[in-house]
């Protein structure tokens, strides 16, 4: 029974649940504030947030600057943030996702912080610049994405130079999450050094070296948590809260289409896969029409591919590192942007829709956000779910 079970982040006292950012546009200012508003931590997916305004959209038709569509997004993200908190109503913590691996992240972690956001995620690569970027917002939490040990050594050793620490920190095991995923190696992914009975004790034990007291720092974890359960295990193990994705994508309050929904409630266990992204990371998502095609043409793609900027299909250039528009062999051949959008408007033939790989705790139900968490925290299911 965890209902009275709580930690806390930059001031605010949570239940030990938080909602992992899921993009593009699948955790916006509903899913957000709903989680946030229940007493958790809730996180809006930072990037391209314009697809959930009409007017922003409207004006982004025809652009391929780069500049005007970042701008159009910076709107949203603010909108965004903003409709979240007003959602929440002082309760829980409203966090922003960023991706490190996106080419404007340090606009975004500003833009965020300007709007009022309580926090920012960041994964995708070693945010170790974090704290220069949010200089000037003090009350913000800073929570960086790790897989190990050796990540959070790295991390901590390089913010303390800079005189801070972080407000808490996630550790994401490869093997179950969705999305992108933090072992480049795919080969890595089962690998049992990222079992959080593995890596827990690893991070306590620089924690002990570095002089930093236990709880000083909460650890977040996240893959693979669709169960009271798991939850109990995790925290019984250190951790001071479970971050959870993909049973909060499939909530009521979820902001993408119904049709995603239920691509991803309806996905057997089959039917998710592991493939590269354009980022240069594995990924893992529901392997729909648009996912089979392009995975039985891949290799083929992958021999043919090019460095040209105009092979960028929306003119975002939102990665850093795009292995579409770079000519990286080893990486994915396609728009992820596009994919991920067609996905967020439900559209089956043509999406990329980012699963975890585990079962949903209501089954093919969609219930709202205060079930999941109170089934989480407590068990018990809502009648029509139990069976």
């Amino acid at each position: 029974m965890l209902a009275s079970r709580s930690f806390a982040i930059r001031g605010h006292t949570l239940l030990p649940i938080v909602q992992g950012g899921m993009g593009v546009g699948v955790s916006a200012h509903r899913l957000a504030g709903a989680v946030a508003r229940a007493g958790a931590m809730g996180t809006i997916a930072s990037i391209d947030l314009r697809h959930h305004h009409a007017d922003l959209s409207e004006q982004s038709q025809r652009c391929r600057d780069k500049d005007e569509l970042n701008r159009l997004n910076f709107i949203a993200l603010d909108r965004e943030i903003k409709a979240a908190l007003a959602i929440a109503a002082g309760h829980g913590l409203v966090a922003v996702n960023v991706m490190k691996a996106v080419d404007a992240y340090p606009a975004y972690v500003r833009q965020a912080c300007a709007s009022g956001a309580q926090a920012i995620v960041m994964g995708a690569g070693l945010p170790l610049d974090l704290p220069e970027l949010a200089e000037g917002y003090p009350g913000v939490a800073l929570i960086p994405i790790l897989s190990d040990a050796r990540g959070v050594a790295v991390v901590l050793k390089k913010w303390a130079r800079k005189g801070r620490l972080p407000d808490a920190i996630v550790i994401e095991h490869p093997r179950y999450a969705g999305g992108h995923l933090g072992a480049p190696d795919p080969a890595e992914l089962t690998n049992a050094r990222f079992d959080f009975a593995a890596v827990l004790p690893g991070i306590f034990k620089v924690f002990d070296e570095q002089g930093i007291a236990r709880g000083q720092i909460p650890i977040i974890v996240g893959g693979g948590f669709n169960s009271h359960e798991k939850v109990l295990a995790a925290l019984a193990l250190g951790a001071s809260a479970a971050q959870v994705g993909t049973p909060f994508a499939v909530t009521e309050e979820g902001d993408a289409h119904p049709n995603f929904k239920r691509v991803l409630l309806d996905a057997k266990p089959e039917d998710i896969v592991t493939f590269m992204s354009v980022a240069g990371l594995p990924a893992r998502a529901v392997k729909t029409p648009w996912l089979a095609n392009y995975l039985k043409r891949e290799s083929r793609l992958q021999a043919v591919a090019k460095a040209d900027p105009g092979r960028c299909a929306i003119g975002l250039h939102c990665l850093a590192q795009c292995g579409l528009r770079d000519g990286l062999r080893k990486a994915g051949q396609f728009c992820i942007d596009s994919q991920l959008v067609a996905a967020l408007k439900g559209d089956v033939n043509k999406g990329l829709f980012f699963r975890g790989s585990e079962s949903l705790p209501f089954g093919r139900a969609i219930r709202p956000v205060q079930d999941l968490i109170d089934y989480l925290l407590t068990g018990g299911k809502p009648a029509a779910t139990a069976a």
